[in-house]
C-alpha cells in the first residue's frame, strides 16, 4: 500500500516521500504516531501543493540541528564530576543523562540523551570521546572528561605502591625444653 510520510521515518523515508509499506506496519505503526498517511488522490493532490512548504520545513528543521551541533562541537569538552576511589575507578557510572545535562548547560540548548553514544562505558576518571546525534543525519563529536570530585581536577590514576621487601632478620633459636 502507498502511503506519504509526514515525519522522517528511519529505514523508510523522508518527510514528503510517497513509499510503500504493508498494511499492518502502516496500521500498527505509522498511522499512530502520525508519521504517514494513506496516499489516496486527495492526498497526494494536496501533497503536491504542500510539497514546498514541507521541503522548506525540513531544511529550516536540518538547518537548526546543524547549528546546535555546531555549539556542541564548539564545547570541545564536557567537564562532569564524580566520586573516584583509589585508582580513579568511579562509585557508579556517568551516565547518557549526565552528558546530557551537561551539554545542555553548556549550549543553552535541550539535546536527547537518547542520542548519546559513549564508544565505551564511564567507569573510571578520564576522557571519552562521544557522539551526540542531533538529528537523523547530523551528528557532533565532543569529549567527556571525568574529574575526581574531592581533587577538583583531572589527576592519573595512583599506581598502588609495590610493598617494600621487609628486610629479614634471622629467627633466634630459642631452645624448647621439654
Amino acid at each position: 500500500m502507498k502511503v506519504i510520510l509526514q515525519k522522517n521515518v528511519q529505514k523508510l523515508g523522508k518527510l514528503g516521500d510517497v513509499v510503500e509499506s504493508k498494511p499492518g506496519y502502516f496500521r500498527n505503526f505509522l498511522e499512530p504516531r502520525g508519521l504517514a498517511v494513506i496516499a489516496t488522490e486527495g492526498a497526494l493532490k494536496k501533497r503536491e501543493e504542500d510539497l514546498e512548504a514541507l521541503k522548506a520545513k525540513a531544511d529550516k528543521m536540518h538547518q537548526e540541528a546543524v547549528a546546535v551541533a555546531e555549539k556542541i562541537t564548539a564545547l570541545g569538552n564536557v567537564k562532569l564530576t564524580a566520586r573516584a576511589g583509589d585508582g580513579g575507578k568511579l562509585y557508579g557510572k556517568i551516565t547518557n543523562k549526565d552528558i546530557a545535562e551537561a551539554i545542555a548547560k553548556g549550549i543553552g540548548a535541550e539535546v536527547d540523551k537518547k542520542g548519546i553514544k559513549v564508544l565505551e562505558d564511564i567507569g573510571t576518571l578520564g576522557t571519552y570521546k562521544t557522539y551526540v546525534k542531533v538529528a537523523t543525519d547530523v551528528q557532533a563529536e565532543i569529549n567527556v572528561i571525568v574529574y575526581d570530585e574531592t581533587q577538583g581536577e583531572y589527576k592519573e590514576p595512583k599506581e598502588p605502591a609495590a610493598p617494600a621487601p621487609a628486610a629479614q632478620e634471622p629467627a633466634e633459636e630459642e631452645a624448647v625444653e621439654a
